[in-house]
């Protein structure tokens, strides 16, 4: 199973940015799918998840702001952020579980959000 994340960058407060994790070695369509986020000093936190069947949940800290959503067809799960903030910066990481359960990670993307 492989992860792999896109799309961090440096975008000033009030900015947005759309993050991407392409999928593969899964049946993508019936896995739930997550994002992540680690800032400096501080534990790996949920962001936000979509399940297979396009349930999604948020964080209390992103709600209103973030959007997740996924494209079976192109085996690919979003994380859309708008009204970004500096306390948004941190690496962010998409999670899925393999046939085992076991988490799968992918690399990271870095947003960074300062002015």
């Amino acid at each position: 199973v492989q992860l792999q994340a896109s799309g961090g960058g440096l975008v000033q407060p009030g900015g947005s940015l759309r993050l991407s994790c392409a999928a593969s070695g899964i049946v993508f369509s019936i896995k739930g799918m997550g994002w992540y986020r680690q800032a400096p000093g501080k534990q790996r936190e949920l962001v936000a998840r979509i399940s297979s069947g396009g349930y999604t949940n948020y964080s209390d800290s992103v709600k209103g702001r973030f959007t997740i959503s996924r494209d079976n067809d192109k085996e690919t799960v979003y994380l859309q952020m708008n009204s970004l903030k500096p306390e948004d910066t941190a690496v962010y990481y998409c999670q899925t579980k393999n046939y085992w359960q076991e988490d799968v990670w992918g690399q990271g993307t870095q947003v960074t959000v300062s002015s």
